[in-house]
């Protein structure tokens, strides 16, 4: 409870802060979500921003120097996957380092208590990866590039902040902590279905809504989904309804609704 109350005291005393306006034209060209929400939204979305640039470490790698530009940039990606959840639920996020460009992972030392995720293996370009006990790292050109295209199935913020919430749990599975019994049944079930027709489709050679990638563990089907479900949400609703309103219920956004209503504007 203090450490609640001391949280809530220290974002109050952040957004009486006001929010630079250079920040809602960063918002504007980088993050076309942003448009995507209606007023109360934005405005929600600018608060969470301006809490999580100012709470989060921030640290530059590579020869990379930090601006508002980058920090605003990924902080609001972040800040709309929980724009209907709890701040609290990034209270594990220290720290994000970011690289000007996609670095190789050197080979890992195993360790007991290794997560198994497929990014973590050596030689591999990493546009992105996600501790539980440790930072965010991500890569400047693959967040620009991820922003710049809101269609397109593929943002590696959504997808490595997806993993942080997974890690609620204590490490990541592809469920993250759910409210009830019967809601984890829920998400196993569609998830477990999802998983083995992909595995079908994949291997018949056909075309998938989420790719190959989704198959390299329960972790990374999650993230792949998430990404998806805030991307192209018209196609999950329309072929993967279930797996939708597994999404749409534990993100308590909408997000077919949102797209439909921004077309019809």
């Amino acid at each position: 409870m203090l450490f609640s109350w001391l949280a809530d005291r220290r974002r109050k005393k952040i957004l009486e802060t006001p929010w630079p306006a250079a920040w809602t034209d960063i918002l504007r060209r980088r993050v076309p979500h942003y448009a995507w929400l209606d007023d109360a939204e934005q405005q929600h979305l600018r608060d969470l921003t301006q809490v999580f640039v100012a709470e989060k470490h921030w640290e530059g790698a590579g020869g990379l120097e930090l601006d508002d530009d980058i920090r605003v940039t990924i902080a609001s990606q972040a800040c709309l996957l929980i724009l209907g959840l709890e701040h609290a639920l990034y209270r594990r996020v220290d720290s994000i380092i970011v690289y000007p460009h996609t670095v190789v992972a050197p080979p890992p030392q195993p360790g007991f208590f290794s997560t198994a995720l497929r990014i973590h293996e050596g030689g591999m370009p990493v546009l992105g990866q996600a501790f539980t006990q440790g930072p965010v790292i991500l890569v400047w050109d693959a967040v620009r590039q991820g922003a710049a295209n809101p269609k397109d199935g593929h943002n590696v913020v959504f997808h490595e902040f997806a993993h942080k919430l997974d890690m609620l749990g204590g490490h990541a599975d592809g469920v993250p902590p759910l409210h009830d019994t019967a809601t984890y049944d829920r998400w196993v079930d569609v998830f477990t279905r999802e998983y083995r027709a992909l595995e079908a489709e994949t291997a018949a050679g056909r075309r998938t809504y989420l790719g190959s990638y989704a198959l390299t563990n329960g972790a990374e089907f999650f993230a792949v989904a998430t990404e998806h479900f805030f991307e192209q949400p018209l196609e999950m609703q329309r072929d993967h309804a279930a797996m939708y309103e597994v999404l749409r219920d534990f993100y308590r956004q909408d997000t077919a609704a949102r797209v439909r209503g921004r077309q019809g504007r």
